[in-house]
């Protein structure tokens, strides 16, 4: 059975947990693991503060590099990812599940409802 790119992204989504853009803003002040896995161009015309971009191709192989995990266990560290409009980071927080790690969410809506909602950009 071939599926659809929606259908994989819907699976996805039915598979992880997601916060939507407020209550990931909510814990910017808390030191929290936030990854946006968009490619570094779109990275580079607006992100969140605080945020490290490793994009969706790479995320798997570069995910125990981050700062917030040096030292710590990875599956100690709640893990927020987002992208542009949050089926990557769906994608994404499934593969990581798949890995083991249990703590992570993906941003419903991505950048895109961060921007609608009027959020503040680095």
């Amino acid at each position: 059975m071939i599926l659809s790119c929606e259908e994989l992204i819907s699976m996805a989504r039915n598979a992880i947990k997601e916060v939507d853009v407020n209550q990931l803003h909510s814990l910017q002040s808390a030191p929290v693991c936030m990854i946006d896995v968009r490619e570094p161009g779109e990275f580079a015309t607006g992100h969140i503060a605080g945020v490290i971009n490793m994009p969706r191709g790479v995320l798997e192989m570069q995910i125990g590099g981050h700062p917030a995990l040096k030292g710590k266990p990875v599956d100690d560290v709640s893990i927020y990812l987002i992208c542009r409009s949050g089926a990557r980071s769906a994608l994404a927080a499934e593969s990581l599940q798949r890995m083991g790690i249990t703590k992570v969410y993906s941003v419903a809506g991505g950048m895109v409802a961060w921007q609608e909602a009027g959020l503040p950009l680095a």
